[in-house]
């Protein structure tokens, strides 16, 4: 038994990105070498707020089911909808659509830093865009921290890598989360595991430990100062 069920990113996808490809333009309709410029990044206080924020998000989606907002729903899926969430303003209408009314919730972010990395995930072709697969969000969107979990800060994504399939989980201090890419009546495919439940998994693939080859390790999203 394993804590996913399917890849988050699929076999074709992976090795188009595998093969390089931001040498494929001109089907995109870009010149060879364009590039969307990236926004800058998120100073030392809003990368704590983003991080706050997505322990807030995350932890309402597994206690309260998937909200309607979210619509792809994988491990990809998961943080994609969340940093989306996160980097928005978060008016009357917004925490009663998701049922946040009446909870502590950390201060919005600065509009002039968030609002241009909101939906601008970067493709291996250089441009940006909405929707990122696992491999593409990691390759493209996140830094290598190391492949100790003791490195990890709320927000930062374990990666697994099993040549066809990719997984992510989201570290959120006290347990993973993440979205098995499946979900059926009376099951969300949302999950959440401690360190120990993980490192004492029955399939060793999934242990996030040092001499584990399918664990890449821990990466952090490249527009967080720290």
């Amino acid at each position: 038994m394993s804590p996913a069920h399917g890849p988050c990113c699929p076999p074709a996808r992976r090795a188009m990105l595998r093969a390089g490809l931001a040498a494929c333009t001109v089907g995109l309709g870009l010149a060879a070498g364009a590039q969307t410029p990236p926004p800058a990044g998120l100073d030392t206080v809003q990368s704590r707020r983003l991080r706050d924020w997505l322990v807030v998000l995350i932890h309402a989606q597994l206690d309260s089911g998937p909200s309607p907002r979210w619509t792809h729903r994988d491990c990809a899926g998961l943080l994609r909808f969340a940093v989306a969430e996160a980097l928005r303003e978060h008016d009357l209408a917004w925490r009663r659509s998701m049922g946040l009314l009446g909870k502590r919730l950390p201060p919005d972010l600065d509009p002039a830093q968030a609002g241009p990395l909101r939906h601008a995930w970067r493709r291996a072709d250089g441009s940006r865009a909405a929707f990122v697969g696992a491999l593409e969000l990691v390759q493209e969107n996140t830094r290598l921290v190391g492949r100790n979990l003791a490195q990890a800060q709320s927000g930062d994504l374990l990666f697994y890598d099993f040549g066809d399939d990719q997984h992510l989980m989201v570290w959120m201090g006290p347990y993973m989360a993440y979205h098995t890419g499946r979900q059926q009546p009376g099951d969300s495919g949302l999950r959440a595991l401690r360190p120990a439940q993980l490192m004492a998994w029955q399939d060793t693939r999934w242990r996030p430990s040092t001499d584990n080859p399918n664990f890449r390790g821990l990466y952090r999203l490249a527009f967080l100062a720290n």
